[in-house]
Order: structure tokens, then sequence, then C-alpha cells
């Protein structure tokens, strides 16, 4: 997915977006099921934010329970690769019983950017604060607009 250069910034967000989300997390479910999503890597619906400044982009993606060592970040080729992936706890002797509900499986995240050619992709920082994943890549120098004054 490339990512555009430059923002609408009077653009509102899509109203159907999150619908769209909630739909297709229906159908996976219903024609998958929630043993094959768990077994089988199924994806989970988390989402990400993609923003600029003059100096900046920033890559903010909702991650909730996901602890830094789960979390992987590439960067080859202009493309940025965000994955995660939390896996069933197992405690040793697990006290009998049987479950009533069990939500918390396992879930795996993955997206993928193509970044612009303006992206310094020597100048990248990553923190994780509360489930929000957030990314900051920084301009290449010589991309940057500047000023030219008239002599």
């Amino acid at each position: 997915m490339a990512l555009p250069t430059r923002v609408n910034r009077a653009m509102a967000a899509d109203p159907f977006e999150a619908a769209q989300r909630e739909f297709d997390t229906a159908l996976n479910r219903f024609f998958g099921g929630r043993e094959m999503a768990a077994n089988s890597g199924g994806w989970a619906p988390y989402g990400v934010d993609v923003r600029e400044d003059a100096d900046h982009l920033y890559v903010e993606a909702e991650l909730p329970g996901f602890k830094k060592e789960e979390i992987d970040i590439t960067l080859e080729n202009q493309t940025l690769t965000i994955s995660a992936e939390r896996k069933t706890e197992k405690s040793e002797g697990e006290k009998g019983g049987d479950y009533l509900l069990r939500e918390r499986r396992y879930s795996r995240f993955l997206r993928s950017f193509t970044l612009p050619p303006t992206v310094d992709d020597k100048s990248v920082d990553a923190k994780l604060n509360d489930g929000l994943l957030t990314i900051t890549l920084t301009k290449r120098e010589e991309t940057k607009p500047r000023r030219i004054q008239v002599g």
C-alpha cells in the first residue's frame, strides 16, 4: 500500500470504514470460526493511522495487549512492515476446569506500507505506550521544502 505524500487535511475519516472492518471480522468468524482463526493465525483488525508533517512521517498502530518483545518492525526497500504475534499462554499445572468462554488466544498482526522516497531509512524511532505503537520516520533533509530568499 503506497502512502500518499500529500494528505487532504479537510477530508474527514470515512464513516463506513469502521463498519466495514466489523463486517469483515464477523465474516471471518462465521466462515473460519474462532478455532480456525486461533490455530491458523487469523487476522486481527487493529487500526493504523499514518500522518505527516514537514519533517516526519508518523505511523501509529493499535496493538492492545502486545508486549514490545512480541513486536517486530522492519524497513527494507522503502517497505515498512509491522508484525506482532501473541501466543496463548499455558501455565504449568493449569488448574482443572472447563472453559465456559475463552477469547484470549493466539493473535497476530501484520501490516506493510510502501514509504515515499522522502523518508530517511536510517532515522527511525519506535515506541510502545499503552498499546499504541508509534513509529517516527524522519524525512531526508534534501527532500524537505526550503525557502529561498531573493537577493
